[in-house]
């Protein structure tokens, strides 16, 4: 039990620090919500090493502690809902495991984007924020096939442990 928590701490660290590594990155395309989701790596290999209750609560523990720390409340928002839809949607790919380590990550990235979007549009109570949403599909393939390519170099290395 004691392991379990350093565990969770080291990782819930790690995605702070890279949370906060995110912040100084100078990453913009002039659309709103895209970012590396470097701090996604963490959510990625600690649903791929333990269990996707695990991985919930390390994304969800990190978006608040990076949202009060480097956002704010809005920030919260966007990025629970779209963490919690891109989780669900990762746990169930891999749960069918057709898809690789990259396929989940991609699709966990495109489905964060989506999740962010529909708050958007309840926010700003319009639809017309779905013209963004192209944009944003190209951006959470990349980014999440980028993600996809570093967890898996990692879980390889992770192997023994």
């Amino acid at each position: 039990m004691k392991d379990k928590a350093a565990y969770f701490g080291v990782f819930t660290a790690l995605a702070l620090i890279f949370s906060y590594i995110e912040t100084l990155i100078p990453f913009s395309f002039g659309v709103p919500g895209i970012k590396l989701g470097l701090a996604n790596l963490l959510t990625v290999i600690l649903l791929y090493k333990r269990d996707a209750k695990e991985a919930l609560l390390l994304s969800v523990v990190r978006i608040i502690l990076s949202g009060f720390l480097f956002g704010n409340l809005f920030s919260i928002i966007y990025s629970l809902a779209g963490g919690i839809l891109s989780l669900f949607v990762m746990a169930m790919l891999k749960k069918a495991g057709t898809f690789s380590v990259m396929g989940v990550s991609a699709a966990g990235g495109v489905s964060h984007n989506v999740g962010q979007l529909l708050v958007a549009m309840a926010v700003v109570e319009t639809y017309r924020v779905g013209y963004y949403f192209p944009v944003l599909l190209a951006a959470g393939i990349v980014t999440g096939l980028l993600i996809g390519i570093v967890a898996n170099e990692v879980l390889k290395r992770l192997k023994n442990i």
